[in-house]
């Protein structure tokens, strides 16, 4: 099976290609606007993702706790999981490092106790939210039954750290897919199920999104949009004005954050109504910039809004009052080729803790996105 996190030499020939492209044909043009401010009740927050974005997902509910109600992690493992390292990440943590690192995913690999020492240290040190907060939210986690990528026992091992911090059981939903490969299940948009391929999005016959925001904000979850045509707007922001600085080009090669990301507000949220906010980080390879070795679904060079408009979030923000949040990262080649999200440190020692870049630019967008609140 492919890793997500494995680069190729075709794809270095093809990245040097496009890169020259762009240099030789970009003019100047006026960057994107930035995020609205808005009227959000922040602490009726929540969190999405796939894979990398799963493990990010986690390290956001746990360093801001405070605000976030619940969580979605599709293929996704305990907080700290990597301990700094690559390797653990590739091994220990998933199966990614196939056929170069051997696989040693088992039943304790991630070693909870010591990720739960960890968390616990890093609010005695003022780096996270209190981890007992973790209790009053909802969670709910997707696995794929033929997910060689992230298996399952790397999801057992998340119900185990949620146990340590008391979630209570009836808090938490698991869903296995038997026939789901590494993928983000759709109703019916994507490849095979259970193929684990690019874009790694499945027609599975079962929504995600759906369940997710059922789940989190549950019982009283409106049904989805039934047009095709969205109610409200896709729109694309200038994501770089919310990283922190770090020096010339540290939108793209300091913090692995691309220069847009994008964000569906419906237009009761537009209007003023008061609305929630879901922020949905995607997987490796997924990113709007990656550049695929085949053409994405539809065309184009660039994976694009592939998984921003295809994963079926905005059919349930539009009839439920939820802005959706799609920040992109980005590839750094022989540092993070494949666009993932820092779970193992490759942007700082802070990644996993309100430090990190990451999330300090993430929840500048919240903030941002908040601002126009009125009580």
């Amino acid at each position: 099976m492919k890793s997500p996190f494995r680069f190729h030499p075709s794809r270095a020939r093809l990245l040097a290609a496009s890169v020259l492209l762009v240099v030789a044909t970009a003019s100047p043009a006026a960057p994107p606007p930035p995020l609205p401010a808005l009227n959000i009740a922040i602490e009726d927050s929540s969190v999405s993702g796939i894979s990398s974005g799963g493990f990010m997902s986690v390290q956001m509910q746990v360093a801001h706790a405070s605000i976030i109600r619940g969580a979605g992690i599709v293929a996704g493992g305990p907080y700290y999981c990597a301990q700094d390292s690559v390797l653990k990440a590739t091994t220990d943590c998933s199966c990614t490092g196939e056929p170069a690192l051997a696989c040693k995913v088992g039943d304790a690999s991630t070693a909870v106790p010591e990720l739960v020492a960890a968390t616990r240290a890093f609010h005695a040190a003022g780096r996270i939210d209190d981890p007992a907060r973790i209790a009053r939210q909802r969670v709910i986690t997707v696995v794929g039954g033929k997910d060689a990528l992230v298996p399952a026992p790397i999801t057992r091992q998340l119900h185990g750290y949620y146990d340590a911090f008391g979630l209570p059981a009836a808090a938490l939903e698991t869903v296995t897919l038997e026939a789901a490969g590494h993928t983000m299940p759709t109703t019916a948009y994507g490849g095979s199920c259970g193929a684990t391929d690019e874009p790694y999005i499945g027609s599975c016959g079962f929504e995600a999104a759906h369940a997710i925001l059922d789940w989190i904000y549950g019982p009283d979850v409106a049904p989805p949009r039934t047009s095709p045509t969205p109610a409200g707007r896709f729109a694309e922001f200038d994501q770089r004005a919310y990283i922190p600085e770090t020096g010339f080009f540290s939108y793209l090669w300091g913090t692995g954050l691309d220069k847009t990301g994008w964000v569906y507000i419906p237009s009761d949220c537009e209007a003023g109504a008061r609305c929630r906010l879901h922020v949905v980080f995607h997987g490796c390879k997924q990113g709007q910039s990656f550049l695929p070795l085949r053409r994405p679904p539809g065309g184009g060079l660039y994976n694009g809004t592939t998984f921003v408009r295809n994963t079926g979030y905005d059919r349930w923000a539009d009839t439920n009052r939820l802005v959706v949040l799609f920040p992109q990262a980005v590839s750094i080649p022989w540092k993070n080729p494949n666009g993932c999200w820092d779970w193992w440190g490759y942007t700082d020692g802070d990644y996993a803790t309100r430090d990190g870049i990451q999330i300090r630019a993430v929840r500048a967008m919240i903030d941002r996105l908040s601002a126009g609140r009125r009580d």
